[in-house]
């Protein structure tokens, strides 16, 4: 049973042509534009903070210091183990060391390691007095803090899915009230959200009020990023909202990403830095008097005045002079008492949008893991995780440049089914690397972040497309939401790699060669204006 809605010739061009006497690139759109984009900045900088701030420098167990021990025997108090991770090499363990009372006793007898005991039959023990932590790169983190290692070390990844998990509800929340409630007061509240949870943060007493605030960070984060997203994505014209959605909001993001090792390479302690990162946030508030509210968005709840308004004021500022009418009071298929609310129900309501939905969602999901399993990744690289930091952000820049050059000029399904199979292909190419190649291992996994990322910018844009206007928000939130599933497992898809190094990379490798075979199944959008109610979406499958 299909939705019925108002009946209403070209609804989905009526906007762009009422709308079309502004211009293109008049003072208005470039500081919509621009706005719009410094508002992901903050974005960049959080969305991979818990690199720095839930690093595990190296640790091993602290023994007392009053203990009356040979230097040879602290020299050899820790046993050596095989670490998986790292080719089976042999390295002292980070999680047990010799009983003290048998080295006591060794120590006190004048015995020496190696030479009058064989270690192998000293029996071992846990850390009961701690750890010692290295210094020489964090002053502090969550897990030298909080002692999140060994047995507490399951906390680390948890940490991030929690994150995660409030990026999961911002996704649904916020697009289902920016559909109520406008784009523009959800897009300045969630970063006002963001702001002062992160200053609250910083006075954490403990890890599970750590987490509980790191929640609602996740929260505003998604929110401020998707609500920014669409509310340029409706108020810019045709070929500006191209940019802007394939590589103008996403280049922004990318920069805040290279500038958070920065931050962390200066600001070694994990409370301090997050304070800092707190600033550009505060510094955003301001862009609200600015930020218009989306005329689009104001014609679907059929305040006409109010979106004209918002159109004479950008023609002055265009220099332009508005036609005595811009909107009639039929604009976007909305009479009086015919409206209706649309929610999240919506998307499985009719066959058409449900199987479009469900494709989307797998596919996001999809990306999701691996953009964020890479991602996170990058401390366990060979080399400086600051760098390889930097690098993986710096990967990002030319990769929103080419979903740019893809989205204007080439058909949106070959686009994500062509980058989701690179993905899968270098993923896959990564687990013949043998372990002593590590500078190769560590570019195929740059070249496989470059190609997930130009997928993620690529499907962002393209959903944004497929949906109509009274859904739009919501459906980028939805599909946001179910991708969440992806990111709250990517954490604990780099654990797997302490059993198997290659593990991690062959499951990912499967899934994003499959999520770029059900591309093929969606709509075309490439050349076609924006649906404005849900009749007017195309078919499934396309």
């Amino acid at each position: 049973n299909n939705i019925q809605e108002p009946s209403v010739e070209n609804t989905a061009t009526d906007y762009d042509a009422a709308t079309s006497f502004l211009g293109k690139w008049g003072r208005f759109q470039r500081r919509v534009f621009f706005l719009l984009c410094l508002s992901v900045v903050p974005d960049g900088l959080t969305a991979f903070l818990i690199v720095f701030l839930a690093d595990t420098p190296a640790h091993r167990c602290l023994l007392p210091a009053h203990l009356n021990l040979s230097a040879a025997w602290r020299n050899s108090s820790i046993p050596l183990e095989e670490d998986a991770s790292r080719g089976g090499a042999s390295e002292p363990s980070r999680c047990s060391r010799y009983k003290l009372e048998h080295l006591l006793n060794y120590s006190d007898r004048g015995l020496l390691p190696g030479v009058d005991v064989n270690l192998s039959t000293v029996p071992t023990e846990g850390c009961l007095d701690g750890w010692q932590f290295d210094h020489s790169v964090y002053t502090s983190t969550i897990v030298t803090e909080w002692n999140l290692v060994c047995g507490e070390s399951w906390k680390n990844p948890l940490t991030t899915s929690i994150f995660f998990c409030g990026v999961l509800a911002g996704a649904l929340i916020s697009g289902q009230l920016s559909d109520r409630f406008g784009r523009k007061i959800m897009m300045f509240s969630t970063i006002a959200l963001q702001a002062v949870t992160r200053f609250i943060q910083v006075f954490s007493p403990n890890w599970i009020v750590f987490c509980a605030l790191y929640f609602v960070v996740g929260m505003g984060q998604i929110s401020n990023y998707l609500v920014a997203f669409v509310l340029g994505t409706e108020v810019l014209g045709f070929h500006i909202r191209t940019i802007f959605s394939t590589a103008g909001v996403t280049l922004f993001f990318g920069a805040g990403y290279m500038l958070l090792p920065l931050f962390a390479f200066y600001i070694t302690d994990w409370r301090t830095l997050l304070l800092a990162l707190m600033i550009p946030s505060w510094l955003c508030l301001p862009f609200w008097w600015f930020v218009p509210e989306s005329p689009r968005w104001l014609l679907s709840q059929g305040r006409i005045e109010e979106a004209e308004a918002i159109i004479r004021e950008a023609a002055e500022m265009n220099n332009i002079e508005p036609p005595a009418v811009i909107f009639t009071p039929l604009q976007n298929g909305v009479k009086a008492g015919e409206r209706r609310t649309y929610n999240i129900c919506d998307l499985l309501r009719s066959p058409n949008i449900r199987w479009t939905s469900i494709t989307l969602w797998v596919i996001w999901n999809t990306v999701n893991v691996a953009y964020f399993a890479l991602s996170l990744n990058t401390a366990n690289l060979h080399g400086n995780a600051y760098f390889n930091c930097f690098l993986s952000a710096t990967v990002e820049m030319p990769a929103y440049v080419l979903s740019w050059v893809m989205f204007r000029w080439c058909s949106r399904r070959m686009s994500v089914f062509a980058s989701l199979s690179s993905v899968g292909l270098l993923l896959f190419i990564i687990q013949l690397v043998p372990a002593r190649m590590s500078p190769l291992f560590a570019e195929l996994i740059m070249m496989g972040k470059f190609a997930v990322t130009t997928a993620f910018s690529i499907v962002y844009a393209y959903t944004a497309e497929l949906y109509p206007t009274v859904l739009r928000n919501t459906a980028v939130g939805a599909c946001s939401m179910a991708s969440r599933i992806g990111s709250i497992t990517a954490p604990f898809f780099i654990y797997l790699r302490t059993y198997s190094v290659s593990l991690p990379y062959i499951l990912m490798g499967s899934l994003t060669t499959m999520a770029g075979l059900l591309s093929l199944l969606l709509p075309e959008s490439f050349g076609i204006p924006l649906p404005e109610t849900i009749s007017h979406m195309q078919q499934f499958p396309g």
